[in-house]
């Protein structure tokens, strides 16, 4: 399935019918007596969240979405049906924006959730709504007012309670793929992952939790560069941040520093999160240099330091249950 996590659509809520004009025949009544029946309400746009859905895939197909207008009132004050609403079904993280005031309109975040975007016109009232003792014949009746439209861009931030971060080629879709049923795209060159990976870990029968593995970050991301700030969005929402670092690093103290400040440069309150620093790929070095990476300061004295080796299993076990203690917290 392509992942696609942005959009921009047309949404226009139904126009109310029209209130209708006529006179019943009956005996005695001047010209029949009004009795021209109220249009229909017409229908709301609402959306509703889905969490079976991942993608934004089905709104770059289609970009209009119209719901029924009110049916006009009839004879005998009968009324003119109410237009259907138009349920539109999100992944839960979507957000959505008036996309030509850039104002957020609505957060989708849980499944069943419901929210309504545009509300369907009123009805129009018919001449029976007009008459009064002074004037026992009306001969005029209200049109359905319009509904609500706007053009909305959709972006979704998924949900998870961990965000893997670190450079392109750190392992971190190894990683995923090892402690959660996700099978990423894995190769040995840089920018492997080119859409998020999503995994529920289990740590045993009753307990799980939801990991993000966010598509490689360089330098200069936050203002476009690589992958850019596409995918910066989905670790928005995470409770916990894993910094992956590369144990072969020559400076992973600085490579620290760098994604911090990419974080940083895309929204300061990423900082505000809890952390997990991890060393992969441990297994590719020898006991003196996993010394030296042990000895290494990061001034963060509350922050965990695992080392792990995703291909060897080593303190695969430990990571996830710190990480599911920590979301517990």
């Amino acid at each position: 399935m392509k992942f696609i996590d942005t959009a921009t659509i047309f949404i226009k809520a139904g126009k109310g019918g029209d209130g209708h004009v006529s006179f019943r025949r009956e005996k005695y009544v001047p010209k029949g007596g009004p009795d021209g029946g109220n249009g229909g309400r017409g229908g709301n746009v609402i959306l509703y969240g889905d969490a079976h859905l991942v993608t934004l895939l089905d709104f770059r197909f289609r970009r209009d979405y119209i719901a029924d207008d009110g049916q006009p009132g009839g004879k005998n004050k009968c009324s003119g049906r109410d237009g259907e609403d138009l349920v539109m079904k999100l992944p839960l993280g979507t957000v959505v924006y008036d996309a030509d005031t850039k104002e957020q309109i609505a957060d989708i975040a849980t499944d069943g959730q419901l929210f309504t975007i545009a509300k369907g016109g009123n009805g129009g009232h018919g001449n029976a709504m007009f008459a009064t003792p002074t004037n026992q014949t009306p001969r005029y009746a209200k049109p359905g007012l319009e509904g609500h439209e706007l053009n909305a861009t959709l972006e979704l931030k998924s949900i998870a309670n961990v965000g893997i971060v670190g450079f392109p080629n750190v392992g971190k879709s190894t990683l995923i793929s090892v402690i959660s049923a996700a099978k990423p795209k894995i190769a040995d060159y840089p920018f492997t992952t080119l859409i998020p990976n999503i995994g529920i870990v289990r740590v045993d029968d009753s307990k799980s939790f939801v990991v993000a593995d966010i598509p490689g970050i360089i330098e200069g991301a936050s203002t476009g560069k690589g992958l850019g700030i596409q995918f910066l969005r989905h670790i928005e929402r995470t409770q916990i941040l894993l910094f992956m670092l590369d144990a072969l690093s020559e400076n992973p103290q600085n490579d620290y520093k760098l994604l911090k400040n990419e974080l940083k440069q895309y929204n300061p309150a990423m900082l505000k999160k809890k952390r997990i620093i991890c060393f992969s790929r441990i297994d590719a070095i020898t006991d003196n240099q996993l010394a030296v990476l042990q000895k290494l300061k990061f001034r963060e004295p509350n922050t965990p330091i695992y080392y792990i080796s995703a291909v060897a299993n080593t303190n695969i076990e430990e990571l996830k249950h710190k990480l599911y203690a920590t979301i517990n917290e």
